[in-house]
């Protein structure tokens, strides 16, 4: 049984794999039975538009069926141990898609639960985001997802969960990664050093100018997450400086792209201006959502012997 709950759960090959899957998946706009027979349960305590609309119609185009719930409906923000939910609710659906705050929260409901869970999203890790991400590089460059290992990829913002699946993917693929991050307002250190110790080529600084210089892709996120928002204004103080603008893309590779997971916040860290123009490539990387999230649970189901 397969989880996805960083893309580290992938080895350096099936991170490659998937990618190219994913190309073939929107290509050629392929509807299969992967999931036929089968019904997966969303359950979120974050609310959701992309990941949520993503998830389901993917599990319709791979044959399959799907229950959402909020935390409204669920235990997951209540005192049932999570356990125990999850020995119910796995006897129920074929897989959870579960988008939570706590990473510990998707380790025990993993740990506990008799099918596949996905990580949908938590404050530590968005992995199906930077797969995502990964393949609108890939679709842009020469030699595609082979071609990664050339690009220059500047993070401007906080050391958040986006911030860590990038430090992660520069573990599986040899693009060169610099966050740049307010200090206090980095990555977790040991998801920075892991990488460092794997090889990857991954730098912090707290100079938007010196992370984005040359850089072919430049990459930003709201500066206070979701759960964060009684932080808004101390944020917006101390992040001054950090906003992706025309000045600051300037420093940039001729032609470099801007990308934004979105939903984003316009006039902080990131210009309307910029989001409209056309570096952006912002609602290629939504759309991409819909076919990665098809193939990482093509992966997750066919590891497991397909449709059944």
């Amino acid at each position: 049984m397969r989880h996805f709950l960083t893309i580290l759960d992938l080895s350096a090959v099936e991170a490659e794999a998937m990618l190219h899957r994913a190309l073939d998946l929107k290509r050629n706009g392929l509807r299969l039975s992967t999931l036929a027979g089968k019904t997966l349960i969303l359950l979120f305590e974050k609310a959701s538009t992309r990941t949520r609309l993503s998830f389901e119609v993917a599990v319709r185009h791979l044959g399959g069926s799907c229950i959402f719930m909020s935390d409204r409906e669920s235990q997951l923000g209540r005192n049932e141990p999570l356990r125990d939910t999850a020995r119910v609710v796995s006897r129920y659906g074929d897989g959870l898609i579960v988008r939570t705050f706590g990473q510990e929260k998707l380790a025990e409901l993993s740990r506990y639960s008799s099918v596949p869970v996905v990580n949908a999203l938590s404050d530590a890790y968005h992995p199906c985001q930077v797969m995502s991400d990964l393949l609108t590089l890939a679709e842009r460059i020469d030699g595609g997802v082979e071609g990664l290992g050339n690009q220059r990829v500047a993070w401007v913002g906080d050391g958040n969960n986006m911030a860590h699946s990038w430090i992660n993917a520069a573990i599986q693929f040899p693009f060169e990664l610099t966050l740049a991050c307010p200090e206090g307002f980095g990555p977790d250190e040991g998801v920075l050093n892991l990488a460092l110790e794997k090889g990857a080529r991954v730098k912090l600084t707290h100079d938007p100018a010196e992370a984005v210089k040359d850089a072919d892709f430049v990459n930003t996120d709201v500066w206070a997450s979701m759960g964060q928002e009684g932080e808004q204004d101390k944020r917006a103080r101390v992040f001054e400086g950090f906003q992706v603008n025309s000045d600051l893309l300037i420093r940039a590779a001729p032609g470099a792209r801007v990308m934004h997971c979105l939903p984003a916040h316009r006039g902080e860290e990131i210009t309307d201006e910029v989001m409209e123009s056309e570096a952006s490539i912002v609602w290629d990387q939504a759309e991409n959502r819909l076919h990665m999230q098809k193939a990482i649970l093509e992966w997750i189901y066919m590891e497991r012997g397909g449709a059944q």
